[in-house]
């Protein structure tokens, strides 16, 4: 007898999905599942060492600047201003490279790849280093505050740990928003080069403000190469950063003038200490890092510019201690 007919299972007919979000983003490749856990260079190229001599530049110039009034280099107190810098530094750039990980705005970087957006290492693992960090720039801070007595500063380190976090962190990070430059120039320029000067000095002579609004341009500079370099991808993700606000034509004269302006500052100074007119040498890794924001051809070039806008920061830096100390 024969068998009844089997019914045969219908496959119906899979639809295609659809991209959620911006539809664009189909058409940017998204970063690699990591195979390899992360190593011991992983970590170091994550702390993204050619932002340091960033904190390091208001250390050297608030240090000289603090010598015109104590006459004495304070050299351990230097030393912990030094720490802390490098610290918010090295835990800002964690904590943007968490950030930006689990947000996905890294999978469309142009530069080399993060720690949370490659998944080298667990999302958590990252913020927690940028944690410590940030703990580490709190002990030490506190350490010069209890020596200085000057107790008030406690609110200028907690106002720079939270401004830190929250570029990139919370719900609404400032820096998707087109502040990060403001951030940059306030903390890494003004309180960074000030603070250092008054913890050392208990007071901020004139000439601490003029290299404290050149650090923070140089910064700014440096950022702005980063952002310059990013546009499109930050453009797709949604991270509305200040370049991809007012567009690359702008960006580029604001470069321009970020690391010119300094040179103007030194100019003037260099009449009351004429060290300073060596401080123009820096222009020699200034000037090519502007040839390329102008000319570059494909957004990797801008590596290099951010790398020679580093160093311009720290030759201008150790130029103008050398004036003020000298």
């Amino acid at each position: 007898m024969a068998g009844k007919p089997r019914n045969k299972r219908k496959h119906p007919q899979t639809r295609a999905q659809k991209p959620r979000g911006n539809p664009q983003k189909a058409h940017v490749s998204r970063a690699p599942q990591a195979t390899k856990r992360a190593t011991f260079g992983d970590w170091v190229g994550a702390a993204r060492l050619r932002t340091l001599p960033l904190a390091i530049a208001p250390v050297l110039i608030g240090t000289g600047a603090a010598t015109l009034v104590t006459v004495e280099l304070r050299w351990v107190m230097a030393l912990a201003c030094l720490v802390v810098a490098l610290a918010l530094q090295i835990g800002v750039n964690y904590a943007n490279d968490y950030s930006d990980g689990v947000r996905g705005t890294d999978d469309f970087r142009v530069g080399p790849a993060r720690m949370t957006g490659s998944r080298k290492a667990k999302p958590r693992t990252v913020l927690m280093v940028a944690f410590g960090f940030f703990a580490l720039a709190a002990v030490v801070g506190l350490a010069i505050v209890i020596v200085s007595q000057q107790w008030w500063l406690l609110l200028v380190g907690a106002a720079c740990v939270v401004a830190a976090w929250f570029y990139t962190g919370g719900k609404r990070p400032y820096g998707y928003a087109g502040f990060g430059e403001l951030f940059v120039f306030v903390f890494f320029g003004l309180v960074a080069t000030v603070g250092t000067t008054y913890v050392q000095a208990l007071t901020v002579p004139q000439e601490a403000w003029f290299g404290a609004v050149a650090a923070g341009l140089l910064a700014c500079a440096v950022l702005l190469a980063n952002n310059l370099r990013d546009i499109d991808q930050d453009r797709l993700s949604g991270k509305r950063t200040l370049s991809v606000r007012i567009g690359k034509r702008a960006t580029q004269v604001l470069f321009t003038l970020f690391v010119l302006i300094p040179f103007g500052i030194a100019v003037v100074l260099a009449l009351f200490f004429p060290i300073a007119w060596l401080t123009l040498l820096a222009l020699l890794a200034g000037l090519p890092a502007i040839l390329i924001v102008w000319t570059y051809r494909e957004p990797r070039e801008l590596v290099t510019c951010l790398a020679l806008t580093s160093l311009t920061a720290l030759a201008y830096g150790a130029g103008l201690f050398w004036a003020f100390f000298g």
